[in-house]
C-alpha cells in the first residue's frame, strides 16, 4: 500500500494493468492532497492502452531540445558529510546523484544514458512488468553527450527537483531544453525518495521514504525541508566543482511536484536562490504569513490546480509579495509537465490527458525557459503577460507584474 501512487504512474507509463484502484487506497486522500498525484477516473489494461502499437524500446526518445546549443551531461557522486542521512540515520552521509546539463563546446561524442539498466529493472520489477526486457527504460535515448568539454562562459544555474517516488530522470526533457538554450541545469536525485539510485561503486539506494506511513502533511512537509537541506548543499558542491562554468549571482529552483513545491523551503533557506517554480505540486511547504519577495511562478494543470481546486495555492499566492505568475494549462494531468507522459505518447497509452504529451512538453520547456530568461537574464518576456496569445491552452490566473517587466 505504501507506493501505490508511484506504481500507477509507472503502469501507465508501461502499459500495464493497474493492480488496484484508486479508491481502493487509503493513502488516497492524504497523497492527493500532499502530490497532486491522483490517478485518472480509468486505467486501460496493456492491450487496450496499447492496441497492438507498442513502439520498440529502442524507438523511445526524449523530443529534441529546442534550443541552438549542443548539450553535455555529466553525472555527480556528492557525499555530504555533514549530516547523516534522514531517512536512515544509520547512514552516517548523504549521499546524492546529480545530473548536470549544460551547453557543449561542440556536437558529437556518445550519447548519454538515460538511466541505468539496474535502474530501469527496478523500476520495471516495482512496476509488475512481466514480459518486458529489464532494460526498456535505460534504452531511451536522448540528445546529451556524456561528459562533453563545456563551452566557455559563465552560465546562469537551474536547480531542479522530481516528484516524490519519481527519479531525476523524469525530468530530462526539461532539463536538456534548458541546457541548449544556455543554462547550467543540476537535477536532484534525492536518495531513499525513489524506486532505485545507483552509485558508481555498484551500490543501489532503494525508496525507503515510500514505505513510511502515514503520508500527511507532517510527512510531506519533512519532504520539503530535507530537499531544501540537499538543494544547498548541492549548490556547494556544484560552485566548489566548477567556480569558472557558474555565475554565482544567477541561480535558481523549480521543479515538479513535491519537487517544485519544496523550492519554497528552499528560496526561504539560501539567499543564493534568486527565484522559484512549482510545477503541479501541492505547496506542502507553505509560502509564510510574512510573504516571499523573490519572483515565483505556479504551473499547473487546470483540473487541479485552478482556484478552488487545491487550497494550498490559493492560501500562498497572497503571500507571494514579489513578481508572480499563476498558469494553468487546459488538458493536462499531472505526468504532463513531465518525460513520463512523452514515453505514454509514444508507446501508444492513454495517460488521461487530452493534450497531446509533445505539445504540453512544448509549452512547458516555452513557459519554463520564459520565466528563468527574464529572472536570470533580465531579458523581457511578453509570453509570460500573454501566454494565450500563443498558447491558447494556457490560462492566466493571476500576476503581479515590476515594472518594465
Amino acid at each position: 500500500m505504501s507506493h501505490r501512487i508511484g506504481r500507477l504512474a509507472l503502469a501507465v507509463l508501461l502499459a500495464l494493468p493497474a493492480s488496484t484502484s484508486w479508491a481502493s487506497t487509503s493513502w488516497a486522500s492524504t497523497s492527493e492532497a500532499a502530490d497532486g498525484n491522483r490517478a485518472p477516473a480509468s486505467w486501460t489494461s496493456t492491450s487496450e492502452a496499447a492496441d497492438g502499437n507498442r513502439v520498440p524500446a529502442s524507438a523511445l526518445r526524449i523530443p529534441k531540445p529546442t534550443g541552438k546549443l549542443p548539450v553535455g551531461m555529466t553525472s555527480l557522486h556528492l557525499k555530504d558529510t555533514s549530516r547523516p542521512d534522514p531517512w536512515v540515520p544509520s547512514v552516517k552521509a548523504r549521499e546524492l546523484m546529480v545530473s548536470l546539463w549544460y551547453p557543449a563546446a561542440k556536437a558529437g561524442g556518445a550519447r548519454a544514458a538515460y538511466m541505468t539498466v539496474k535502474e530501469s529493472e527496478l523500476t520495471l520489477k516495482e512496476a509488475g512488468a512481466s514480459g518486458v526486457p529489464g532494460d526498456l527504460l535505460s534504452k531511451t535515448r536522448i540528445d546529451a553527450v556524456k561528459d562533453a568539454r563545456p563551452a566557455k562562459g559563465r552560465l546562469p544555474l537551474v536547480v531542479l527537483s522530481p516528484g516524490f517516488t519519481k527519479p531525476r530522470y523524469s525530468l530530462t526533457g526539461l532539463a536538456e531544453d534548458l541546457a541548449s538554450r544556455g543554462y547550467a541545469v543540476a537535477v536532484i536525485g534525492h536518495t531513499y525518495e525513489n524506486v532505485a539510485t545507483s552509485f558508481p561503486d555498484g551500490r543501489v539506494a532503494e525508496c525507503v521514504a515510500c514505505e513510511i506511513e502515514p503520508k500527511n502533511p507532517a510527512f510531506f512537509a519533512k519532504v520539503g525541508q530535507i530537499r531544501a537541506a540537499d538543494v544547498t548543499f548541492v549548490l556547494d558542491s556544484v560552485l566548489a566543482r566548477y567556480p569558472k562554468l557558474i555565475d554565482r549571482s544567477r541561480i535558481a529552483m523549480g521543479g515538479h511536484s513535491v519537487g517544485g513545491a519544496s523550492s519554497v523551503a528552499a528560496l526561504l533557506k539560501d539567499s543564493r536562490l534568486r527565484a522559484g517554480m512549482n510545477i503541479d505540486g501541492t505547496a506542502v511547504v507553505p509560502v509564510p504569513s510574512g510573504g516571499l519577495a523573490k519572483p515565483y511562478l505556479l504551473l499547473g494543470s487546470e483540473a487541479k490546480h485552478s482556484p478552488g481546486k487545491d487550497p494550498t495555492w490559493d492560501q500562498s499566492w497572497p503571500n507571494l509579495t514579489g513578481w508572480k505568475r499563476w498558469f494553468v494549462v487546459t488538458g493536462t494531468e499531472h505526468a504532463s509537465f513531465t518525460d513520463i507522459s512523452v514515453l505514454s505518447e509514444q508507446l501508444g497509452i492513454d495517460d488521461g490527458a487530452d493534450l497531446p504529451a509533445t505539445r504540453s512538453l512544448e509549452i512547458t520547456r516555452r513557459i519554463v525557459a520564459a520565466f528563468y530568461d527574464l529572472h536570470l537574464r533580465r531579458k523581457p518576456q511578453p509570453l509570460l503577460n500573454d501566454p494565450a496569445s500563443r498558447y491558447p491552452e494556457v490560462k492566466s490566473v493571476g500576476a503581479r507584474r515590476t515594472r518594465g517587466r
